[in-house]
């Protein structure tokens, strides 16, 4: 996981990030993004759709 060169490259990312994280563990999981503050699965949660959306 991590930096993307290419839409292709984000949506496999993302796709990883769900399968392997979101879709595994529960959302009390606390996760530290490497920039920003730490957070848990179940705040971030949310976001997928508008990430999936956004893309690249």
């Amino acid at each position: 996981m991590g930096k993307t060169g290419s839409p292709e490259d984000f949506t496999r990312l993302l796709g990883d990030v769900t399968s392997l994280l979101f879709d595994a563990l529960p959302d009390d999981t606390v996760v530290h993004p490497g920039h920003g503050d730490s957070t848990t699965l179940g705040a971030e949660r949310p976001q997928l759709a508008e990430w999936r959306s956004r893309g690249w």
